[in-house]
């Protein structure tokens, strides 16, 4: 069920739901989500915590304004710079890999660092920046640090990085983003400084407090070897406490310690939740973004990317004079989205564009959750298990609407594990598969190097899963799951899936999915459009929908376009590709249907299908024959339902 979203959206519209997932991390996540909170008693207990925390910590995350004067400024991000000590020398160098703080895009100039002296420099034009107005230095936009190399500035030597034998680099702090409430108003742009004496200080007073703290809930867990956390290991980081500094390990061990004295479970669990959030952001791997001039989460990218500058968020978070946050990656930029969200869940509405401003559209006959007043209650059935071993009774559901791993595409165990180490401390046997001291499986669904996971792996697991799925599903009921990747083998694991369950695919729609400015694909020929494939025992399927032939199924992805056009996207090369990829998959299970043998070899049925797939066409031929064409409108014929008119069952194929 991943990220739960087609069980919100089932139980939104009155429907039971029973959700699996091998992921705890999942199964807890879903859980809350669809689990009704009262919103009054978790902002009153946010409140609490966030009170008892500024007690504790709060002279840690403030600053002394240098422009104006003023004293105990609230800071909202910390930047530091990774460093190391010179092979030669012995004296410590800065891995800087550029000296650009903020573009000006939402400050009135750039911002660099001096590389001399250390001092921040606005600048108008970057291809003019002139001197250091400290020491006059060349200022200068690039850094030394690139490609695992970095010269000594002292002796000149190069030195290599990262050293894994030598543990985690050091960082230094070398730029401070604060708040001025009182000066904002009359002030132009945003709050730079180069850290004093006293903010210093503060450094050496977190960690001087944290020496003398005995920590229950900071995790101890060794990071385990993977595909993405290979990476982490590769830069010295062993354990998953090594990844915060100790300003932010203090941070969060007073508020692990804040939560568990709440005695209310629900709203426990709610601000567990927080916390497993808040650690995105509370990390010594997020990155500072030069142009939003705001921190950018460990998981921004679906990976564990170890700069060489990172951003250290105020752990309390910044809210204004009109209850508006500033900045982000605080506690109180957590508390208000989760209320939020929740409120959401009490009241649902869509958003309806009305010239150049959105407007809600409230759906009063609709909720999330299990209960509400004078309403009729939900059955949710949340379980950490897998989907492929539940036992579900034959012939009792009305559809199966899952989100299956895009195979190597993210390895969600490996990154939760970031979470998870901490959340376990936290809640413990109070949460369904915590005792598991990692979210990883061996039987979960992703192509894995490390743990030699291939295609085979990943098709067997999906096939057990969708048979098993298949015979609890009434006869004609869906079988819907969204699929997309840049590898045409990875569609020869789906194909094979549904043959195996006894499926038919009546279906193969483009539908959005990935927001295109997402940062792990801005850039790429990613695709943002998945292919939602419907599967079932029988029904019909349009006879415009089946080709044989590369000509044929053009003219089907041209009309996929176009509706993609009109409807206002601009489908990329990479979309155009995924789309293709699951017509071709859809077909190749028609055509193979009805004498498939599921007792095969599993590599004899990847072959099979591939060599089905090769028969109908060549992608690229497709590809070439694509035309886009917005006048084009939708093709009639069945999408979930399983009854049609006579018009279109005259146009329909049985099977």
């Amino acid at each position: 069920m991943g990220g739960g979203t087609p069980l919100i959206e089932a139980n939104r519209v009155g429907c039971d739901v029973i959700g699996f997932d091998i992921n705890p991390m999942a199964a807890w996540i879903v859980r809350e989500e669809i689990e009704h909170l009262d919103v009054d008693a978790y902002q009153e207990e946010a409140s609490r915590l966030l009170s008892k925390l500024r007690a504790a910590i709060g002279d840690l995350y403030v600053t002394d304004c240098p422009v104006y004067g003023d004293t105990d400024v609230p800071v909202k991000y910390f930047l530091w710079v990774k460093t190391i000590r010179c092979e030669s020398c012995g004296e410590s160098v800065d891995l800087f890999p550029g000296y650009l703080v903020s573009e000006d895009a939402r400050h009135p100039k750039n911002v660099l660092v001096c590389p001399k002296c250390g001092e921040l420099n606005e600048v108008d034009d970057l291809k003019e920046l002139g001197t250091c107005r400290t020491c006059a230095a060349r200022l200068r936009v690039e850094g030394p640090a690139g490609r695992g190399r970095c010269a000594c500035p002292h002796c000149g030597y190069e030195n290599r990085y990262p050293r894994t034998e030598d543990g985690p680099l050091r960082h230094r702090l070398f730029a401070i983003e604060y708040y001025n409430p009182n000066r904002k108003a009359v002030h132009k742009g945003r709050f730079f400084k180069k850290p004093d004496a006293r903010d210093l200080a503060r450094v050496a007073a977190a960690e001087k407090r944290w020496q003398r703290a005995r920590p229950r809930f900071v995790p101890d867990e060794e990071i385990l070897a993977g595909d993405e956390t290979d990476r982490l290991r590769r830069w010295g980081y062993s354990h998953y406490r090594q990844m915060f500094n100790e300003r932010q390990l203090l941070g969060l061990e007073f508020s692990c310690r804040l939560i568990q004295e709440v005695k209310d479970d629900r709203v426990r669990h709610a601000l567990a939740t927080n916390l497993s959030d808040l650690l995105r952001y509370q990390n010594m791997l997020c990155r500072y973004d030069t142009w939003a001039l705001k921190s950018l989460d460990i998981f921004s990218v679906h990976g564990f990317p170890v700069g060489l500058v990172q951003c250290e968020s105020n752990v309390l978070g910044i809210v204004n004079g009109n209850n508006i946050n500033v900045g982000s990656g605080g506690w109180t930029n957590i508390i208000e989205k989760y209320a939020k969200a929740k409120r959401y869940c009490d009241a649902p509405f869509e958003v309806r564009r009305k010239g150049a401003r959105n407007v809600r559209v409230p759906v009063p006959e609709e909720w999330i959750g299990e209960r509400r007043n004078g309403r009729r209650p939900r059955k949710v059935a949340i379980h950490c298990r897998d989907a492929a071993m539940a036992k579900v009774a034959p012939k009792s559901l009305d559809a199966v609407f899952t989100d299956p791993p895009y195979f190597g595409n993210v390895q969600y165990g490996e990154l939760m594990d970031f979470c998870y180490v901490w959340l376990r401390r936290l809640v413990g046997a109070e949460a369904e598969g915590f005792t598991r001291r990692s979210t990883r499986s061996n039987e979960e669904l992703t192509g894995n190097v490390t743990k030699g996971r291939d295609l085979e792996h990943f098709t067997e697991g999906l096939a057990r899963v969708f048979t098993n799925m298949a015979h609890a599903l009434k006869p004609g009921a869906p079988l819907v799951f969204t699929y997309h990747h840049n590898k045409l083998e990875a569609y020869f694991a789906v194909g094979v899936a549904i043959l195996d369950s006894g499926l038919t695919c009546s279906a193969s729609l483009p539908c959005p999915a990935e927001m295109g400015g997402s940062i792990h694909i801005h850039g790429t020929a990613s695709s943002i459009v998945d292919t939602i494939f419907v599967c079932r025992d029988k029904g019909r399927a349009p006879r415009q929908w089946l080709f044989q032939s590369a000509e044929e199924l053009a003219a089907i992805v041209s009309r996929d376009l176009s509706q993609l056009a009109e409807a206002g996207r601009k489908p990329s090369r990479g979309d155009t590709r995924c789309i293709i990829f699951g017509h071709l998959t859809r077909m190749a299970v028609w055509n193979l249907r009805k004498g498939w043998d599921s007792a095969l070899p599993i590599g004899e049925k990847l072959d099979r299908f591939a060599d089905a797939l090769g028969q109908l066409a060549d992608p690229e031929e497709v590809s070439a024959c694509v035309v886009c064409d917005k006048r084009v409108s939708a093709p009639a014929g069945p999408l979930f339902a399983a009854a049609e008119s006579r018009e279109r069952a005259r146009d329909a194929v049985a099977f």
